[in-house]
């Protein structure tokens, strides 16, 4: 993928997700439920100063500032890989969804020290609700991206196997 293309799709991300956040910011107070889809969806704003699934979150200053050094060096490392262009066209928007969804919370941090999260989904059964952590726009990106990611060298394996079983080698 070339850089221009990565550049743009993770600059979308970064834009739909703060987007996104600022219009909860506005237009849902704080701890407040918007039900979408009855026993299903709803926009809840909360707040995560953790990552994934809220890990750390609850964690003093030491650890919020090594979680951001992380977040940066991760940035860096998927810019570095994005910027080198080639490859293959699937992982390279892989790799920019993920980065544009870590930029996206990364922007969260360094502006609130906290990540705005929104979507959340749920199921009742039995009369108990079941719900998966909520989520935002930058989380579901660099979900997606990882998933295209793992697709792309799954596919690439395949290739490479089904060109050494015809007794073919692949280019370097």
């Amino acid at each position: 993928m070339r850089p221009a293309g990565a550049a743009a799709i993770a600059a979308a991300v970064v834009a739909a997700d703060q987007l996104t956040k600022a219009w909860v910011n506005a237009a849902i107070p704080f701890g407040a439920q918007r039900e979408v889809i009855p026993g299903l969806f709803r926009l809840v704003h909360t707040r995560n100063r953790g990552i994934a699934f809220g890990l750390f979150g609850t964690s003093g200053p030491l650890v919020q500032t090594l979680l951001l050094v992380v977040v940066v060096a991760v940035v860096c490392v998927l810019a570095w890989q994005l910027l080198r262009g080639g490859g293959d066209r699937l992982a390279g928007c892989g790799l920019s969804l993920v980065l544009g969804g870590a930029l996206g919370n990364l922007a969260d941090r360094v502006m609130r020290g906290e990540v705005v999260d929104f979507l959340d989904v749920y199921v009742r059964i039995a009369g108990r609700e079941h719900t998966w952590p909520t989520f935002n726009v930058a989380d579901s990106c660099i979900t997606v991206g990882a998933a295209l990611v793992i697709l792309a060298e799954l596919l690439a394996a395949r290739r490479k196997h089904a060109a050494q079983a015809d007794g073919h080698r692949l280019p370097r």
